[in-house]
């Protein structure tokens, strides 16, 4: 089933092409892929070349920013921004109302509490930091 595809055009006149993800409510940009077993909570954008891995949950309100891509078993809590070139590892937990800063890279199993602001690599290991893409999403 194909689900309908909305335009909303964004402050500066940029128009990007959203459809609802089949689990869920939220928006996914054309060009993102997300694996069918993620769940994409009502008022979630995630935008363009952004990846979501497998039994993923993107909490309500949140917003995964261009080329992030986030691993299998994520769980973003709410209104969570995960900003462009950000990659989140398997099973990471980033806690409601935090703001990951751009290229930043999360760890697999790390916790971020909620109510944070992330400006540096955490628990990231010097051997994911030679082969960043190793383990990351698969395109769905």
């Amino acid at each position: 089933m194909t689900r309908p595809i909305e335009e909303i055009e964004d402050e500066t006149g940029v128009v990007t092409k959203y459809r609802r993800h089949l689990n869920g409510r939220g928006r996914v940009a054309s060009k993102a892929k997300v694996h069918p077993s993620a769940f994409i909570e009502s008022s979630a954008y995630v935008e363009s070349d952004a990846q979501v891995g497998q039994n993923t949950w993107i909490g309500a309100g949140s917003w995964v920013d261009r080329g992030a891509v986030i691993s299998d078993g994520v769980f973003v809590g709410a209104n969570v921004h995960i900003g462009r070139g950000v990659l989140v590892g398997r099973g990471a937990r980033l806690g409601s109302n935090s703001r990951i800063e751009a290229d930043v890279r999360i760890g697999d199993q790390t916790r971020v509490e909620r109510d944070t602001r992330v400006v540096e690599d955490l628990g990231w290991s010097e051997r994911r930091r030679q082969s960043p893409a190793d383990g990351f999403a698969k395109a769905a």
